[in-house]
């Protein structure tokens, strides 16, 4: 009897213990106990590159003697990088995605909005798209046909995807003007742009005079081949795009997760950091004063000599992942293509920036100076000498060009303490 006592005792307790579980108010300052366990995130294909500090600036002989990238010690806060440069075929799988949305909004294949809680029609992305031309239902644009060139412009009588009709609508948050203009409505700090977002392959050609690059502007972006190089022809805002869409994807499939953080284009000092790779003070991502290793292999795709492309393995660029990687595991740091970053390009930056996650932003305006669109590149591509390829070096393009050489990889910020901080 007094057994079974107890066991209803300890029943019982189990019961009000549960009970109490459930409960939101006890009367103690407790929190609120229905938050959501915290776990982290492993995007797929990226690395995780801790915080830590960094002395940044050339790790060689300053040989421009400009003295836009003195010494300098900061603070870096963790974040995730992409181990290689964002390939055609990642890309293509961002143009392919405009091109479907396009093409199911022409025929209105729209769920249903009964709330109006949303500013346009969502896509129904079940239904099938008939790619011969069917007519779109009622609400709809009519012909595919619109998304190709007339008949009248057709090369050999080929039907080919007009580029200038993949357009893409990509939005960003201006937190500096949030945070310092505290009477204007938060509509204002919310910017809105639309960009044709296929890659300007004719830049093969337009960049270069007297040069014989037809196969590559005719070829690089969708033959199988180059499906793993390193995408390029695309500007800073395309690249801007492209990490919006990417993390508008990834919400769209990971509806469970709690992530507030954006895939983004990293800082000039992110991007440094990640190259040298935890080596201070080196030169190079793989450490060494040298492009060449001990048996006097080059260690990148760039050019090093006058007019010697192929003597590294790549006459234009190479796989993205076609070197070592350097301590952190990142291929091609030095090299290959130079990489879009989010920091706009200022001479004496380095005399005014913060020492705690360095970043100088500067939005610029149709009517500004071209100056003022002047964004930095980091890495040095295949065309260029040894210099550029230093992690310390600094260079810059605009930001609304497309080059044959420049490309870019995203990051995303490591949120909670650092892994590697315990």
């Amino acid at each position: 009897m007094k057994k079974l006592r107890n066991s209803l005792l300890l029943l019982l307790f189990f019961a009000a213990f549960a009970a109490s579980c459930g409960r939101k108010e006890t009367g103690d300052l407790v929190g609120v106990l229905d938050r959501p366990k915290w776990k982290g995130v492993n995007p797929y294909g990226m690395l995780y590159i801790p915080s830590g500090t960094l002395h940044v600036g050339v790790g060689d002989e300053d040989v421009s003697k400009q003295l836009i990238a003195r010494p300098k010690s900061i603070s870096i806060q963790g974040f995730f990088m992409d181990e290689t440069e964002i390939t055609n075929n990642e890309y293509r799988q961002f143009v392919q995605w405009v091109v479907d949305s396009l093409a199911h909004d022409k025929l209105a294949h729209h769920l249903e909005d009964d709330a109006g809680d949303f500013e346009q029609p969502r896509i129904d992305w079940e239904q099938e798209i008939d790619w011969e031309g069917a007519e779109g239902e009622e609400g709809g644009d009519g012909s595919l046909d619109e998304l190709y060139y007339p008949a009248n412009e057709r090369f050999a009588g080929r039907k080919e995807l007009d580029a200038s009709k993949v357009v893409f609508e990509f939005q960003w948050y201006d937190w500096q003007r949030a945070a310092h203009d505290r009477t204007s409505n938060r509509t204002s700090h919310i910017h809105k742009e639309k960009i044709s977002i296929y890659p300007d392959t004719l830049c093969w050609i337009r960049d270069y005079a007297y040069s014989y690059n037809e196969p590559m502007t005719r070829n690089y972006f969708w033959h199988p081949a180059f499906d793993d190089y390193p995408v390029v022809g695309v500007n800073w805002k395309m690249a801007k795009a492209f990490c919006y869409w990417r993390a508008k994807l990834w919400d769209m499939y990971t509806s469970d997760a709690i992530n507030t953080e954006d895939f983004r284009l990293p800082t000039e000092h992110e991007w440094e950091y990640a190259a040298r790779g935890g080596r201070e003070g080196a030169p190079y991502p793989w450490g060494a004063y040298y492009t060449r290793n001990a048996k006097g292999c080059l260690l990148a795709n760039f050019k090093p000599g006058r007019g010697n492309y192929p003597e590294d393995g790549g006459l234009y660029t190479v796989k993205a992942d076609g070197y070592y990687p350097n301590d952190y595991g990142l291929y091609c740091m030095a090299g290959n293509v130079a990489e879009w970053t989010e920091t706009a390009f200022f001479e004496n930056a380095y005399a005014f920036m913060h020492d705690l996650n360095p970043d100088v932003r500067y939005d610029a305006k149709p009517e500004d100076p071209m100056t003022a669109k002047r964004k930095i590149i980091r890495g040095g591509s295949w065309k260029d000498v040894a210099h550029f390829l230093q992690t310390g070096t600094r260079s810059w393009e605009y930001q609304d060009t497309t080059k044959c050489y420049v490309g870019f990889r995203c990051v995303l910020t490591f949120l909670g303490r650092s892994i590697n901080d315990f």
